[in-house]
């Protein structure tokens, strides 16, 4: 699993402080500061937040920030369990503060500093 407790601040150009939270399971109150344009989700060691989840594909979903509209979005890489936000199936969804992302048997929430 990535290293939550290693914050690092963000780079010129990256998103607002913005954080994924995990609710359940195991890792309860994990942080993963989405400091990059592209943070990647999935079971695979080279992804940015690796889960050890049966339900999770290798490369499972994507939150990408768009820095001219200031939105962070998630997208399911077609996985085979799909991306929920906020209990409904998605392929892909731009994020509020306090969305509930779930993927596999995980659900983050989404927090973006205010």
């Amino acid at each position: 699993m990535s290293d939550p407790s290693h914050e690092q601040s963000a780079p010129a150009g990256a998103s607002p402080r913005a954080e994924l939270v995990i609710l359940n399971g195991g890792f309860v109150g994990m942080r993963y500061e989405l400091s990059a344009e592209e943070t990647l989700i999935g079971r695979s060691p080279t992804t940015d937040i690796t889960l050890l989840d049966e339900g999770i594909s290798r490369e499972h979903a994507i939150v990408t920030f768009d820095e001219a509209g200031g939105v962070h979005t998630v997208e399911d890489l077609q996985s085979t369990n799909g991306t929920k936000v906020n209990g409904k199936r998605v392929r892909s969804a731009a994020l509020a503060h306090g969305d509930r992302i779930e993927i596999g048997h995980t659900v983050f929430e989404f927090r973006q500093g205010r």
